[in-house]
């Protein structure tokens, strides 16, 4: 895989001492959700003084997280990796997870992609992983042993069920295991994390590092507890440096290791080291939340009608495209702006490309229905495609204000058909 790649998997600042001071990173929160419930950790929002992982000051939506990439990286040209890493597991959370990988990959193809996980649920996604050329992985190992396991995790849930004590820890690293072998398979670096747990796991992580290092692991980063208020770990004491390098020296002996981790949190940004900053805060916030900071940066709505008051044109068949602002003097809290003309029909994804484009100041696109190749292509882009029916104007007050459609507005479209009036070929307006 990594013969092809678009990038110098190199310049990952945290895969490599020399990149840290020269190339940055950006950490997305889109993974609120965990399946694992450590002793040591007790995830908490909003306070901008804590560097540890599953802290972040807000979360972001898939769509959103591509606009602050752009608003950071005019800002940081030296950010060369995008990556995931919680608030909670990004496989908690695989819906949010694998579209912000999508539209990144096809938004930002010269960025290195990197996720960081405990490995339970990212098996089934390990393919469309490799796919998307996301290139680091990290996975967070503190026991290969289901004794020790046990003690350092309060709970591991398999679907909807609870697994606890030795039982759960068995099944995460049976997890754990897999999911290394096959990200390696796929030529994936892969880093495991262990967290040093003073007298529970401090003497077994060597063993982790022997075994690991047999499944190709490429380095390894032994990560000093956080005692954090309110976890079950909050009483222990934090490794002190002469244990932290005795652990990390033993583990030496097997795997590279890595020993410039500034134990980051789910929205860090810039380079390693770095702390967040009153206007690094400000922008996170601003992006988050279902209507993010795209009203900011794409103030219109575009709509495909056919007369100006329902939505009622698919994709394929939009020639012109009416555009909406708002404006809080008039009782519905929007207004027309203009008509724009829409790309004609032809030259495949390239006119889908143009459309995005021309609507590059639009923060959605309400249509009738939409093949998945413009679609993808839109939102990639930054454009969000709405499929609906009816009225424009309810349509335009819940997407202006980040709220989900009114029921009666929501449709689920099923399919082109061969001979309807937008003369497709039942494609889904790939070739169109």
């Amino acid at each position: 895989m990594q013969n092809d790649l678009p990038f110098d998997i190199e310049k990952h600042p945290c895969f490599s001492r020399d990149a840290q001071h020269k190339f940055g990173r950006i950490h997305l929160p889109v993974a609120p959700r965990c399946n694992i419930q450590c002793n040591f950790c007790n995830r908490k929002f909003d306070c901008m003084n804590e560097s540890r992982p599953g802290v972040t000051s807000s979360v972001m939506k898939p769509e959103a997280a591509m606009e602050y990439i752009e608003e950071v990286i005019s800002k940081r040209p030296e950010i060369a990796v995008l990556g995931i890493a919680g608030p909670g597991d990004p496989f908690a959370n695989p819906a949010e997870t694998m579209e912000t990988l999508r539209l990144a990959r096809a938004r930002f193809p010269e960025q290195m992609l990197c996720l960081a996980s405990n490995g339970l649920e990212i098996g089934p996604h390990i393919d469309e992983i490799a796919e998307l050329k996301v290139s680091h992985v990290t996975i967070t190992m503190t026991a290969i042993d289901p004794a020790i396991g046990g003690q350092i995790y309060a709970w591991v849930r398999d679907g909807r069920t609870p697994l606890r004590g030795e039982e759960g820890a068995a099944l995460l690293i049976q997890r754990q295991i897999d999911a290394i072998t096959r990200l390696k398979a796929r030529g994936v670096v892969v880093k495991v994390n262990s967290i040093i747990v003073p007298g529970v796991n401090d003497a077994h992580i060597p063993e982790i590092a022997k075994f690991v290092a047999g499944l190709g692991v490429d380095i390894m980063n032994c990560m000093p507890l956080v005692p954090v208020p309110g976890a079950a770990f909050e009483e222990l004491p934090e490794p002190d440096a002469l244990m932290t390098a005795r652990v990390r020296l033993q583990c030496g002996e097997f795997l590279s290791q890595m020993g410039h981790c500034s134990r980051c949190r789910a929205d860090a940004v810039g380079l390693i080291g770095e702390q967040m900053t009153v206007e690094q805060m400000a922008t996170v916030d601003a992006f988050s939340g279902g209507k993010a900071n795209l009203g900011r940066k794409r103030p219109y709505i575009a709509v495909a009608s056919r007369e100006g008051a329902r939505v009622n044109l698919h994709l394929g068949e939009v020639a012109s495209v009416l555009i909406f602002k708002e404006d809080a003097s008039t009782e519905s809290g929007f207004k027309f702006k203009e008509i724009r003309r829409a790309p004609e029909p032809g030259g495949g994804a390239a006119r889908w490309t143009e459309l995005a484009d021309m609507l590059h100041d639009c923060r959605a696109f309400l249509v009738s229905a939409s093949g998945s190749t413009p679609k993808s292509i839109l939102q990639a882009r930054g454009v969000k495609v709405v499929e609906m029916e009816g009225m424009i104007e309810p349509a335009l007050a819940a997407v202006f204000a980040g709220q989900p459609l009114p029921k009666e507005l929501r449709r689920k479209f099923e399919g082109c058909t061969p001979g309807s009036s937008c003369g497709g070929t039942a494609a889904g307006c790939a070739s169109a």
